[in-house]
């Protein structure tokens, strides 16, 4: 089959206001991930050195601070960062947000 469909509010939750698409798309290696959280959220710190995935965070709407490698970068609706495998990335949102995570090796 040449394509996969599906809405990630169908998709349940696999941590709180995060819905991983992978498997719903049937992807063989890319990840996807939509983040739809209300203020205040936080991620946990973490990187995919183990798994070698670099990722791209697009902020759909909201605000949010997205620290990489201590460094600490604003981001509003739009804008988007690519991050190495290796760095350290963390999420805090000041405003209810989507973002769209996107990672593959």
């Amino acid at each position: 089959m040449g394509q996969t469909t599906c809405n990630y509010e169908a998709v349940e939750e696999r941590a709180p206001g995060m819905h991983f698409l992978r498997d719903a798309l049937d992807c063989e290696n890319l990840g996807v991930t939509m983040v739809d959280v209300e203020a205040g959220w936080s991620g946990m710190e973490h990187d995919h050195a183990e798994d070698d995935q670099e990722e791209v965070y697009l902020l759909v709407d909201g605000a949010a601070t997205m620290t990489v490698d201590g460094e600490e970068l604003s981001l509003g609706a739009g804008d988007a960062v690519r991050v190495d495998a290796d760095s350290t990335r963390q999420l805090d949102f000041e405003e209810d947000s989507r973002m769209v995570i996107a990672g593959a090796p």
